[in-house]
């Protein structure tokens, strides 16, 4: 499998990371001062608090996605090393942040940090269990699912704006999405979910499986690889 990753990005993101991360410490710190300290300005306290919690939530965002080691892209790519060379893994350099092109077909990657009990349940993906102290993380410590099917739809929405701009007048192949969960210590429970969900280790004999069916031909792969690398 080659890989292909802007790394760029991933440090200027990374950094971003590092950065809103001690402000926000700094903001909440001096929010905490005044509320102890000058409790006339109130006010001017409960606004820090409420711009360091801001910071520290983009911090937590970038963090999880370009800071600590492995990253969702690492993870990935080791998830699917193994895979043969007909296969290319994109990070941060198409129009969705991760991208595998090979003979099972084009797929967006979605990863999920996530772990605990993972539930597709009335139109909804939702995290359940834990108590009240995993509850508490998942409200200030811990990135909630949103809405996978949304994003998938975005992506893939996106990603097919893309080629059809760039593929002069060629056919535009079926683009799919899958859920991606690399924390080992996580449970899943897809139920009726119209968007795939697998974990890292299921990945690379999924995409196997796919590639029997011969989704691309190598002329296909050929177009779509000098699309993704030369745009």
């Amino acid at each position: 499998m080659n890989i292909i990753k802007n790394e760029k990005l991933i440090k200027r993101n990374g950094r971003i990371g590092q950065w809103t991360s001690l402000a926000g410490l700094a903001v909440l710190a001096g929010g905490m001062y005044i509320s102890f300290q000058k409790p006339e300005l109130f006010s001017y306290s409960l606004a820090a608090l409420l711009v360091g919690f801001l910071l520290t939530q983009v911090s937590m965002y970038y963090g999880n996605r370009f800071g600590r080691s492995p990253r969702p892209d690492e993870k990935l790519d080791a998830g699917l090393k193994g895979l043969p060379g007909d296969f290319v893994i994109f990070h941060y350099s198409t129009s969705v942040p991760h991208l595998v092109i090979g003979p099972a077909g084009v797929w967006i990657l979605m990863p999920y940090h996530q772990k605990g009990h993972i539930i597709y349940t009335n139109n909804r993906w939702k995290m359940s269990g834990g108590g009240f102290l995993q509850n508490y993380l998942r409200i200030f410590g811990q990135e909630g699912l949103g809405r996978p099917d949304l994003d998938a739809e975005h992506h893939i929405a996106m990603l097919k704006k893309f080629l059809e701009k760039h593929s002069e007048g060629g056919t535009v192949p079926e683009i799919q999405a899958v859920m991606t969960f690399t924390n080992n210590e996580v449970e899943l429970d897809p139920g009726d979910s119209p968007l795939m969900a697998l974990k890292i280790k299921q990945l690379k004999e999924f995409f196997r499986n796919k590639a029997r069916e011969k989704k691309l031909g190598s002329l296909e792969l050929d177009r779509l690889n000098k699309i993704f690398q030369n745009s």
